[in-house]
């Protein structure tokens, strides 16, 4: 049975040791924090590979696709009720770009958005929809990956030897070994709005401040989708977070009347080109780099690397 130590148990580390248990792998999980902090917690949960190639390199769209599934084979819950993308009227050349690079979408008239989505009824006259997506709430997948690990022998500690090989998913704190990483800070808002139902995320695109907001079941929302080019891990900027709140009104002016339950802002680790990937090292292996697409993108980098260490074979998205 091979020996493996994992440093990081955000989504990454997490899910590269729910994929190395299941395969029958003994493992070592350490994080200093005890796994409860970091960016991770503050992922918006859209499992939603082909909303992500409107900017994302191909190999995201192709291997995020597989994601949905992951999870739900994990004991997640997994909502598959697609991505609505809307714009507002004087946005509407937005919309119109965003549909020539995400070619899976179907448009919607104003009729087609009311039935899908009631609370947007006489809101929107255009919208775009992408049915083969889903999301999930990113803090109660992480609670089933803990448990699951939990049940098969594995916890979290915070200090401790190595033995084995080393695969490090520790973010930007890997940053001393992986020189071409920089961080990317977001910014989020968890608001309660019962008087607002939405079913699925919707994105509303905006030429400087495109936002999204995901529904989290029992009329929570969290409403996010600041990029800062930035590794400032601080608390989050009023300029971000009235930004974001402001969106939320003009998507639908209920909101106005929403509690703020939090606002988090953390740094999130990114290569020069945005493209999550497998580093091997001489002497550990890297799992880095996942930009945006944490949740989205942890599970092949996960299958990846379990198939590196345990079969001694490269997979593809290998440096």
């Amino acid at each position: 049975m091979t020996g493996v130590t994992i440093l990081g148990a955000g989504v990454a580390g997490l899910c590269v040791a729910h994929e190395l248990t299941t395969r029958g792998a003994s493992v070592r999980l350490i994080d200093p924090q005890g796994g409860l902090t970091g960016c991770s917690r503050y992922a918006g949960g859209m499992l939603a590979p082909f909303c992500e190639g409107e900017t994302a390199v191909t190999e995201v769209v192709t291997l995020g696709q597989g994601a949905a599934d992951w999870w739900a084979a994990a004991g997640v819950q997994v909502e598959r009720r697609g991505t609505l993308v809307v714009a507002l009227g004087r946005d509407q050349r937005e919309l119109v770009r965003f549909g020539r690079r995400v070619p899976q979408h179907r448009a919607l008239s104003a009729p087609e958005i009311s039935e899908l989505e009631p609370a947007l009824a006489d809101r929107f006259q255009k919208a775009l929809f992408i049915q083969d997506e889903a999301h999930l709430d990113p803090r109660k997948a992480l609670s089933v990956l803990r448990d699951g690990l939990a049940r098969r022998g594995v916890s979290i500690v915070t200090d401790g030897p190595i033995s084995g090989q080393l695969i490090d998913c520790r973010g930007l704190a890997a940053r001393e070994d992986l020189l071409k990483l920089r961080g990317v800070r977001g910014e989020m808002v968890i608001l309660r709005a019962p008087d607002v139902t939405l079913h699925r995320p919707i994105r509303m695109l905006h030429p400087r401040h495109p936002i999204y907001i995901v529904p989290r079941g029992e009329g929570l929302y969290m409403l996010g989708a600041t990029q800062i080019e930035s590794g400032d891990q601080g608390p989050a900027r009023l300029r971000g977070i009235a930004e974001l709140l402001n969106a939320a009104y003009a998507l639908h002016p209920a909101f106005a009347e929403a509690e703020v339950l939090e606002i988090g802002a953390d740094a999130r680790p990114a290569f020069p080109d945005n493209m999550p990937r497998v580093v091997k090292a001489p002497d550990r292996i890297h799992v880095n780099g996942l930009f945006r697409h944490g949740f989205l993108m942890a599970p092949a980098l996960a299958q990846e690397a379990a198939t590196l260490v345990l079969n001694s074979r490269k997979p593809e998205h290998i440096e």
